[in-house]
């Protein structure tokens, strides 16, 4: 038995569906975890195969594919004195023949000496918002702690920790210390009520734990970090960056009392715009990267959400892999010419001009026996949206790079948009981002630039385009305010009905009239078909729209009149 434990935590970003290239960052972390004389390395949930695998788990070569590679890095441990434990799927058998394929597990292994040494699954597999793990996996049993070097570890599985349950099982079997692999994703507000759930477990329990979770960007979800270790009180002991790949060493003396670990480095946790920013700037790297594609290409309109949407890129990407088109019309106005052109030269990206009015001439014209005695309307409007994306899209086409588009959540939550025009792109770093905030981070990024991003430094969005009232330039002397509530009343309002769930009479409570929270709420619930159709976005809020908040297209139920 040995006399004390030194314990790494590894937060690292890794791909799903790539095991070889998991498996040699892993293989990596552990040889780098060994040289600083690291008894056991601790990684995040299903790290082997990357968070959420989602149906992946389903086929038997996927499986099989992620047992050996656990295999393989068993045998890595062979080569020195660590131990490490890995998040992967596990199933039970020595095959995958049918009657196995229902066992799989979202499982804890713990690997040394060149061997598996214990397997712990996942008992509480969480079926809400983004998560459907019981749609692919097993909940394992309560079991006892595993031994490591003749010590008892409680090994948990991210959800294990967020009820009482599990800590309490294995507290009771002779557990010495909690240890949870977590593939966490961010929102706001989430990293304090993890960090409080940890303390409740610790409370009970009066033993100390070490929190390991996963950073990156998959599909819609973000992963930001923020790994800790607390002490039997219930103090915080050691704290890992947010949003940044880190390996850590913790030091473990076993006295009187039990563990205790002492303080390490505590790194400051970013908070407010700043958090969300580097969310955004984490997901949008990552689909592009983890997707392959070279850069992006953005409609830059002169106004507030393209201008923020291609600072983002360029801070996520570097600014040779944004390219921004001006696609003006006859009603696009001289200020947003200058500001565009300005945001752009502030970045440092390419901005190309393409004017669409031949285009919409030519519209008119193959329209014009057809709508004969019709006044114009949003028909025409959005004729000129289509014909934007149509060239953005021609763009990527030839060039091989993702259209980003800008619509941010309130506009997608009531359907300010038009579908195959602005809303076409293969993703849109705002569609969690109310407008509210949108104005924020765009105050924010001019006055700080974030160590990471590769973006420049200084002012990065213009003045004029903060202030001006925000248009889409559809059709004469046209605001937002038009069709719309002001913005700080639709976020509000919006923020009620789908973050919270409330009911006119609570949200009337707030100030707002009835009149205007039922046009809201009509315009929320009749723009569903258009957000089915909407490309992903980077998630922040604790309800986005997709698997968060699933609504049926067809509804007739549309609230209190």
């Amino acid at each position: 038995m040995t006399e004390g434990l030194k314990i790494a935590l590894a937060q690292f970003n890794p791909v799903v569906g790539d095991i070889p290239g998991n498996l040699d960052k892993l293989e990596k972390l552990h040889s780098l975890a060994a040289a600083q004389g690291a008894d056991l390395l601790v990684c995040p949930e299903l790290c082997i195969t990357g968070y959420p695998p989602e149906d992946l788990v389903m086929k038997p070569a996927f499986l099989e594919a992620s047992r050996q590679a656990v295999l393989q890095l068993a045998a890595h441990t062979a080569q020195t004195s660590t131990g490490i434990v890995v998040g992967a799927p596990w199933y039970e058998g020595e095959s995958l023949a049918a009657p196995l394929r229902d066992k799989a597990y979202n499982a804890a292994v713990l690997l040394d000496a060149g061997e598996v040494s214990a397997v712990r699954y996942k008992h509480l597999l969480p079926n809400y918002g983004v998560f459907d793990e019981m749609r692919v996996f097993q909940p394992g049993p309560l079991t006892g702690p595993v031994d490591f070097r003749g010590h008892r570890l409680g090994l948990l599985v991210c959800e294990d920790m967020w009820q009482p349950d599990v800590a309490e099982c294995l507290v009771e079997s002779g557990a010495e210390m909690l240890v949870v692999i977590n593939g966490s994703p961010y929102e706001t507000g989430k990293r304090e009520e993890r960090l409080q759930l940890a303390l409740s477990r610790v409370i009970e329990t009066e033993l100390p734990l070490v929190y390991v979770n996963q950073i990156g960007g998959q599909d819609e979800l973000v992963f930001d970090g923020a790994s800790f270790v607390l002490g039997p009180r219930g103090d915080l002991r050691l704290q890992l960056p947010c949003f940044e790949e880190a390996l850590v060493c913790s030091d473990w003396q076993e006295g009187g009392d039990g563990w205790d670990c002492a303080v390490g480095p505590r790194e400051a946790q970013s908070e407010g715009d700043a958090d969300i920013y580097s969310a955004l700037v984490t997901g949008l790297r990552d689909y592009v990267d983890k997707s392959g594609f070279p850069g992006v290409v953005i409609g830059m309109s002169g106004g507030i959400d393209s201008a923020l949407s291609a600072v983002l890129a360029t801070d996520a990407l570097g600014p040779e892999r944004v390219r921004c088109v001006m696609m003006p019309s006859r009603y696009t106005s001289q200020e947003s010419l200058e500001d565009a052109r300005e945001c752009a030269a502030l970045l440092g990206v390419q901005l190309d001009d393409i004017a669409i009015n031949p285009a919409v001439e030519a519209f008119d014209g193959m329209l014009a026996p057809l709508f004969s005695g019709l006044d114009p309307d949003t028909t025409e409007e959005n004729i000129q949206a289509r014909i934007r994306g149509i060239l953005l899209m021609a763009l990527s086409n030839k060039f091989a790079h993702m259209v980003l588009s800008t619509g941010n959540k309130s506009e997608m939550s009531v359907g300010y948009s038009t579908l195959y025009g602005d809303m076409c792109g293969g993703f849109n770093a705002l569609k969690d981002v109310y407008k509210t905030t949108v104005y924020s981070l765009s105050r924010w990024r001019n006055q700080n630039r974030p160590e990471s991003v590769k973006g420049p430094t200084g002012r990065v969005i213009p003045e004029r385009i903060i202030t001006k009232a925000p248009t889409a330039e559809l059709r004469p002397d046209q605001t937002d305010q038009d069709s719309l509530p002001a913005y700080d009343m639709l976020d509000d309002i919006l923020s009620c009905l789908i973050e919270e769930e409330l009911g006119v009479e609570e949200i009337a409570a707030r100030g707002h009239e009835r009149s205007v929270i039922n046009r809201v709420w009509r315009m929320l619930e009749n723009a569903e078909y258009k957000r089915r159709q909407a490309p992903p976005g980077v998630k922040i809020t604790r309800r986005s729209f997709g698997r968060d908040r699933r609504y049926p297209i067809i509804n007739r139920f549309k609230g209190p009149a």
